[in-house]
């Protein structure tokens, strides 16, 4: 969701792009900012040069920080999702089931 609010600069149309409704998206940034204690989002009202949604400094580290985990984890767990993938593709058949050896 922050990720797209920071592309879009709208939390409707980060929204829209997850198929999920403005209040569920609201309510989810309200629960952000509450549970740091301080806005992740900074919302500015329409008007002259129109309105718009930026991330605070928070938000925008609260992106990086995640962005950095999510790499870590995929690049640690690498080697044994092959591993479990292998072992996936080395069963024996089953009929009934009760192996099969041939």
């Amino acid at each position: 969701m922050l990720r797209l609010i920071d592309q879009t600069h709208s939390i409707a149309a980060a929204a829209r792009m997850l198929n999920m409704p403005y209040k569920r998206a609201w309510l989810l940034i309200d629960s952000l900012n509450l549970g740091f204690g301080r806005p992740v989002v900074s919302t500015a009202s329409g008007g002259k040069g129109g309105g718009g949604t930026v991330l605070t400094p928070l938000g925008q580290d609260l992106v990086a920080r995640y962005t950095a985990l999510d790499e870590s984890i995929n690049s640690a767990s690498h080697e044994e999702i092959k591993a479990l993938l292998a072992l996936a593709s080395q069963h024996e058949p089953l009929v009934s089931g009760k192996e099969v050896h041939g």
